[in-house]
């Protein structure tokens, strides 16, 4: 019994201190989340990488055609080998992604924003080459979609670096 009343008095404790630093949840009424959405025009894909990229980019903040902010992104990715048998034969591999963006004013065209994202997934080549074909282009899917959170999350966190502010009166 006191064990929880402890955990509640904990959580309590928890919740007031967030309160009072002025958190406010990126997703709540008038947080980054709702002041970046609707803000850019995200570059057109040009192959499927792009693709799985800015659809998911376009997910978490919008499409809008009419965007004051343009969301300019290039994207590299490499594949390394990393499980390796005896008889030389590829199990394994890590596929790394770097995503260097820039947030544009369409007015001026000026660079409000810069930056890279990066990450990894990993995908195994034990199966038939459909199999690991599918791994393959499943794991460049699963990095694209790890690439596109990261860089939402960037411009949810500098949103008052670039002219995006939350509604008056809410917390920081």
């Amino acid at each position: 019994m006191w064990l929880s009343d402890r955990r509640g008095f904990l959580a309590g404790l928890g919740a007031l201190s967030l309160a009072g630093c002025g958190f406010t949840p990126v997703h709540a009424p008038g947080g980054a989340g709702e002041a970046v959405r609707g803000q850019f025009l995200v570059a057109p894909p040009r192959d499927r990488e792009q693709f799985s990229f800015s659809n998911r980019v376009e997910d978490k903040i919008g499409r809008n055609e009419a965007a004051p902010l343009a969301l300019a992104y290039r994207i590299a990715t490499r594949a390394d080998s990393v499980a390796i048998t005896a008889d030389q034969e590829i199990q394994r591999y890590n596929l790394e992604g770097f995503v260097e963006y820039e947030v544009i004013d369409r007015a001026s065209e000026e660079v409000l924003s810069s930056g890279t994202v990066r990450n990894f997934t990993s995908y195994s080549a034990t199966g038939t080459t459909v199999a690991t074909l599918a791994a393959e282009r499943d794991a460049y899917g699963r990095l694209m979609v790890i690439l596109a959170d990261q860089l939402v999350t960037r411009l949810y966190a500098s949103a008052g670096s670039f002219g995006v502010e939350r509604a008056e009166g809410e917390g920081a």
